[in-house]
């Protein structure tokens, strides 16, 4: 039966981040993948450049139960060391808007240099094999493996991911191993994944289908001014996956279209220029036709800009900016990003990610319960945490 030190289920960013550490450190290491490749959400993320960091990325771009456990790993690790790991590889990249960092060739550089450096430390990696029973065996960990072989480490770690995108393999099994072993799972569900609308609500959305425009999408007092896109089943774009985090069934989203311009104002000196133009007409200097004219029919406003009082065009640029809408739901895991809630941070030990009740039993990466912005912080945590752990498996 072989022995390891370290077995890290999960070939993911925080899998392979957590190995490489562990490896230079002396130890063995299996990493053990039931894909048929590694990395496949790096390889995907970001149009297939990754977008592997922000340079913003601190705990306040982060959600969990505990806003303060993901402090300690993000301290330790920051954007920075990743940015030099990158420099280090000889990896090209760029900055897009708000702080994103991707690659300027592709996501497989990244992925390369991993695996690179993953055969440096020496560390082993196990594809299309699947745990089929973890087991405590003494003081060490017992798992019985898909191909019938078995592999018994003093530390396992777990690197599995959440839920999103299952068509890419995403399970449930790291909550399943954190309840075997008493710790609990605070409820998971999509997060950064577009919101689906009623079918009156999508009758009078589908003419827009593929219409995008900037805007700021709010709930409660967090909001998040980025583009929206409108499609078939409702709304995407930054702005709406972003505030998907937030929103909860049955709550409404406020959104202020074109935030960046005085639209009482543009109104109303376009009244008084050509009031014989339509509203929509006017109001589609600034935006898409298609919703200029979706949203003045929505008021109600009839005529043209001759016939709106300041009463009537002020009533209209509040409306634009504080639309209310109510999702009826979201598109679910098969397009979220990332998996909301996970494994219950209160069980685990923020400097190392052990299992604060479990010896030698670590969670990493999205299975636990710390999700980040879209933008990038997401890979930051899963690099910070696995090379968290990494530091002492």
């Amino acid at each position: 039966m072989p022995a390891r030190d370290v077995v890290i289920i999960g070939a993911g960013a925080a899998g392979l981040m957590c190995a490489i550490e562990a490896g230079k450190r002396g130890r063995s290491v299996t990493l053990i993948e039931h894909s048929r490749a590694p990395a496949e959400k790096i390889r995907i993320s970001g149009g297939g450049r990754c977008n592997f960091t922000n340079l913003h990325a601190t705990p306040e771009n982060f959600l969990s139960n505990n806003r303060h456990f993901a402090k300690s790993a993000l301290k330790r690790y920051t954007q920075w060391d990743f940015i030099d790991w990158i420099n280090g590889h000889g990896i090209a990249w760029h900055e897009k808007t708000l702080g994103q960092l991707f690659c300027d060739h592709s996501a497989k550089d990244i992925i390369a240099a991993l695996l690179a450096d993953l055969k440096q430390a020496g560390g082993e990696l196990r594809l299309s094999t699947a745990v089929n029973t973890v087991s405590r065996q003494g003081e060490d960990y017992l798992l019985m493996l898909s191909d019938g072989s078995t592999l018994t480490c003093q530390s396992l770690v777990i690197a599995s991911g959440g839920k999103s995108i299952p068509k890419m393999g995403a399970t449930g099994f790291g909550y399943d191993i954190a309840r075997q072993f008493g710790l609990d799972i605070i409820e998971t569900r999509p997060g950064l994944v577009p919101l689906t609308f009623d079918p009156d609500t999508l009758t009078r959305f589908k003419p827009l289908a593929g219409v995008a425009v900037d805007g700021v999408a709010c709930h409660g007092r967090t909001r998040f001014e980025e583009a929206m896109l409108f499609t078939h089943r409702g709304l995407s774009g930054p702005a709406i996956l972003q505030i998907s985090s937030y929103w909860r069934e049955g709550e409404d989203i406020r959104v202020h279209i074109r935030p960046d311009l005085d639209l009482y104002t543009l109104l109303r000196d376009a009244r008084q220029a050509n009031g014989r133009q339509a509203v929509q007409t006017a109001l589609a200097e600034h935006m898409p036709k298609r919703l200029a004219q979706m949203l003045v029919e929505e008021v109600g406003l009839t005529g043209n800009l001759a016939d709106q009082s300041d009463k009537k065009l002020r009533a209209f640029a509040d409306h634009l900016a504080a639309w209310p809408l109510t999702p009826t739901g979201s598109e679910g895991y098969r397009t979220a990003e990332v998996t909301l809630g996970g494994v219950d941070t209160d069980g685990l030990d923020s400097r190392t990610l052990q299992a604060r009740d479990v010896p030698g039993l670590y969670f990493i990466g999205e299975v636990v319960d710390v999700t980040g912005w879209l933008g990038g912080y997401n890979f930051q945590w899963a690099w910070s945490s696995g090379w968290s752990a990494g530091q002492v498996v």
